[in-house]
């Protein structure tokens, strides 16, 4: 799309005048080297493999069909859950430089959120950005659905929009491409989400996949963007109980983590790795 910005569904094309994301040569694009960067939902939380192996992720998702069509892609995911931006600059940036991918994906910022913590999230997704665009001929970023939703989070409203005018700016000063996830209709959709009603499950992780291999011009061969049925409505009593089981088994758990976390010095995915920290070919599970 030469001449103007444009959009089309959640993909924004934001700097139009580079030829390398025009749809026409997005569609013969073939990519060598992918490496997943962000925090728990880069990593695939919460969509387990069936065999219980780890998480999958739209990541793996993503190189599972990008490898479809480019069987010789390789693959790294440097994700951490719990990582802020300012932890993926020092942690994962360096790193994913050695590696020289030519296709890099920045899901991240809602630790950020939920730490309040924006003293350096600017300045640190600045310059990941701008250091994965020196190496990389494609970066993907993506904004995040609104966590303020969930019932005691409302004061973190101002802090998502914030983050997400973030994304959009940093994005447009790059030339990266921009999935907005704002803007599909089914965002706010509770089976989008996993049991935690924060991360992602199977059917969010398939959604966000399908939007970006739409912004890669490579548009999924799977229903992952088919609308969903309506929800069904369910006795008030039922709803209270699943309400209930999730305060107890997400909520109180998160919040004693926190107090923990800070007693001890702990920072949120201290003792995680990567889950694939070198690049390997795709192989579909």
């Amino acid at each position: 799309m030469v001449g103007g910005a444009g959009e089309s569904g959640c993909v924004r094309w934001l700097r139009s005048e580079q030829v390398v994301y025009q749809k026409g040569y997005l569609e013969r694009m073939h990519y060598r080297k992918y490496v997943a960067l962000g925090d728990s939902c880069a990593e695939g939380l919460d969509d387990p493999y069936p065999d219980g192996t780890g998480y999958r992720g739209f990541t793996d998702l993503l190189a599972e069909q990008l490898a479809a069509a480019s069987p010789s892609l390789r693959y790294a995911n440097l994700a951490v859950r719990g990582r802020r931006m300012d932890q993926i600059l020092t942690e994962q940036v360096p790193l994913a430089a050695e590696l020289r991918p030519d296709l890099v994906t920045l899901f991240g910022g809602g630790n950020d959120v939920l730490q309040g913590r924006w003293q350096t999230t600017a300045d640190a997704l600045e310059a990941t950005v701008a250091t994965m665009s020196e190496v990389a001929r494609t970066v993907v970023l993506f904004t995040l659905p609104d966590i303020a939703r969930l019932p005691g989070l409302g004061r973190l409203r101002p802090r998502v929009i914030q983050l997400n005018e973030l994304l959009v700016s940093t994005a447009a000063r790059h030339g990266a491409i921009l999935v907005d996830v704002r803007e599909d209709a089914s965002c706010h959709d509770p089976r989008l989400y996993g049991e935690d009603r924060l991360h992602l499950g199977p059917l969010g992780h398939q959604r966000v996949a399908a939007h970006a291999l739409t912004a890669l011009g490579r548009p999924p061969t799977t229903n992952w963007l088919d609308p969903l049925p309506p929800l069904e409505n369910e006795p008030l009593w039922r709803t209270a109980a699943r309400h209930w089981l999730w305060l107890r088994h997400h909520v109180y758990p998160a919040v004693h983590g926190t107090i923990r976390n800070k007693l001890s010095g702990r920072q949120p995915g201290d003792g995680f790795l990567p889950k694939r920290p070198e690049l390997a070919r795709v192989i579909a599970r």
